[in-house]
C-alpha cells in the first residue's frame, strides 16, 4: 500500500487550518522583506503540539491562537 504525503500549505496553521500570519512565509512567497515575525517572540509552551502528526511537524508555523493553547471556536 502506498501512502500519499499530505500537502502542506505553509501559510496555514497545521492544527486549525487558519492563516498563521507568518512573516517569513510571506517573504518567501513574495520576495519582499518583512518585519520580524510574531512567532520570534511567542511562547509556544501551551501549544498542543502533540496533536500534530510527526509527519507534519516543521513544515508550517502554527497560528498565534494555537500557540497560546486556545482552541478554535466552532
Amino acid at each position: 500500500m502506498t501512502t500519499t504525503p499530505a500537502v502542506i500549505d505553509a501559510s496555514r496553521c497545521p492544527l486549525c487550518g487558519e492563516s498563521n500570519r507568518c512573516a517569513m512565509e510571506v517573504e518567501r512567497e513574495t520576495g519582499q522583506a518583512q518585519p520580524p515575525c510574531w512567532c520570534m517572540q511567542a511562547d509556544f509552551s501551551k501549544a498542543p503540539l502533540a496533536a500534530l502528526p510527526e509527519s507534519m511537524r516543521g513544515l508550517a508555523c502554527i497560528c498565534a491562537r494555537c500557540a497560546a493553547g486556545t482552541p478554535p471556536q466552532d
